[in-house]
């Protein structure tokens, strides 16, 4: 999905019999890898036991990555700590994905609120009057018109303007700074666009 940074929350593995309080266990086969990943970084000894239960009964157990939990008030599918960026450059829509590649290390904007909708619509506002590409592609998949998102995030929220998307050929999705809403467009127009990252 995007490529905003990712937070991880530690647990320690549950005791047994305590594996409904919530803590998740690590998978069996993660603990060689993290064992040796924490070696090489000099947390642990190399000679730390699996499962962190030594002959001594004194070494704590060994963190675990818990499955990471969807924050309270972002919708589902939304990634809370993307940053967004207008860029003026007028580009086609590949060379805006480019772009935001290879400047951004993201790619453009994909929406799945109409809270974030409202929110880059303001941003663009303020920086550009015309329609900045997002990083929405319509096109006919196994006899099928469809719209997804390039950074495969699922489609989960759409704001097309009436009439739109077009179904006659492989179109690419701009943002109205005026009203909000979505056109499609042939993806060879030069306009701004909209990276996250």
């Amino acid at each position: 999905m995007g490529t905003g940074r990712v937070t991880s929350e530690w647990a320690r593995p549950p005791a047994a019999g305590a594996g409904d309080q919530g803590v998740p266990a690590c998978p069996a086969a993660m603990w060689p890898w993290l064992l040796l990943a924490l070696a090489l970084l000099g947390t642990v000894p190399a000679s730390h036991p699996v499962g962190g239960r030594g002959t001594r009964g004194t070494t704590p157990p060994l963190l675990c990555p818990a499955a990471p939990r969807q924050p309270r008030g972002v919708p589902a599918g939304e990634t809370p700590r993307l940053r967004y960026v207008v860029v003026k450059k007028l580009r086609t829509y590949a060379g805006a994905q480019r772009y935001c590649q290879d400047v951004y290390r993201g790619q453009l904007a994909s929406v799945h609120s109409a809270a974030r909708n409202q929110e880059l619509q303001k941003l663009a506002r303020t920086h550009t009057t015309l329609a900045p590409w997002i990083g929405a592609v319509t096109s006919r998949r196994a006899g099928q018109w469809e719209s997804r998102w390039e950074d495969s995030s699922p489609w989960n929220y759409a704001n097309w303007a009436p009439i739109h998307p077009h179904h006659t050929v492989t179109t690419c999705t701009t943002l109205s700074t005026r009203d909000g809403l979505w056109r499609s467009r042939f993806c060879l127009q030069l306009r701004p666009f909209i990276c996250q990252y």
